[in-house]
């Protein structure tokens, strides 16, 4: 069995949200009530992470509005460093989330000149990073202007000390497929670890399979591709050698912060094994293997609970038996 290291801090940069969703028992005649729930990938990320024992630090602009206040508490409350996080005079960003019958989320946004997007090349370059072994970003903090360029500067330089992660997470009611498309080249010549849904990639390169695709962004500089399928599991792809790692069985409540969830899993189980801090060069597939697989189960614990809610390290059984998920509400 491998042996697992006590990580250095990960870093994740990007969003919150204020994720609201309909409420029909608490709905009158010619109202809708809405129940909110603080997310946003990057800061569900953070949160995941944090809650399963890694050192996080999240570097967001957080709002003085309300919403800005249950961001802060909700990170805070799961044990997520926000120094570095900046207080920010513009209003948080709002989702409206709308649930199918599987649980699916479709999502519209209020996020037009809202805080997370302004971030200054001064206050990116006042971050801290010393104790760090990655940088996770993405999502619409890394293509919305003027905060992404500027992102993508300080990744540049953050890549210099850390091993750097991405998760476009395509957002093509809010941005165009084709400024995706544009960025996606770029973003893989700074990763080291890009994660993708089967959602993301249908809008990224239509008609094409997710091996190709890995080929495709193996090419453009990113080591490790991973690529997470829903209910068939995870593709993912060390500089070509692929393995798929099964999904497990579990009463899916909905699929709000799924993947970001995963993403945690991911990082969490390669800073322990001590891959992270680097450009991944002591990684094998067989480790690889094993922390799709962890990240597989934090992933379908978050499904089985409403909204975006990751486990605890507690949560998480040693072995993969689906009977001994039992999630805390």
């Amino acid at each position: 069995m491998a042996r697992l290291e006590t990580p250095g801090t990960i870093t994740v940069l990007g969003e919150c949200v204020a994720d609201a969703f309909t409420d029909p028992a608490a709905s009158a005649a010619g109202e809708l009530a809405l129940r909110v729930l603080p997310g946003g990938g990057p800061a569900n990320t953070a949160v995941a992470l944090a809650r399963l024992g890694t050192p996080t630090r999240f570097l967001g602009r957080l709002s003085h509005d309300v919403f800005g206040t249950l961001f802060r508490s909700r990170l805070g409350e799961s044990g997520v460093d926000l120094t570095g996080s900046v207080t920010a005079s513009e209003p948080s960003t709002l989702a409206v989330a709308a649930l199918d019958d599987t649980g699916q989320a479709a999502y519209t946004f209020h996020a037009d000149s809202t805080a997370d997007w302004q971030w200054t090349a001064d206050e990116l370059a006042a971050t801290p990073h010393d104790d760090g072994v990655c940088l996770h970003t993405g999502s619409l903090a890394l293509i919305r202007r003027p905060g992404g360029s500027r992102i993508e500067d300080h990744l540049a330089l953050a890549r210099e000390h850390v091993t750097v992660s991405i998760d476009p997470n395509v957002r093509p009611l809010l941005v165009p497929p084709s400024a995706y498309r544009e960025r996606l080249p770029h973003w893989c010549a700074l990763a080291d670890v890009l994660r993708l849904s089967e959602d993301d990639l249908a809008v990224l390169l239509p008609g094409t399979s997710p091996e190709q695709a890995c080929d495709i962004w193996h090419a453009a500089g990113a080591r490790l591709v991973v690529i997470t399928l829903g209910r068939r599991g995870a593709l993912a792809s060390l500089d070509g050698l692929r393995v798929t790692v099964p999904a497990l069985a579990v009463d899916v409540v909905d699929t709000v912060g799924a993947g970001d969830s995963f993403t945690a899993g991911l990082l969490h189980r390669l800073a322990a094994l001590g891959h992270l801090g680097g450009r991944l060069s002591t990684l094998s597939l067989e480790d690889v293997t094993d922390a799709c697989a962890f990240a597989v189960r934090v992933a379908a614990l978050t499904c089985s609970v409403p909204g975006a809610n990751p486990p605890w390290a507690d949560d998480i059984p040693l072995e993969a038996g689906v009977e001994r998920l039992a999630p805390r509400v």
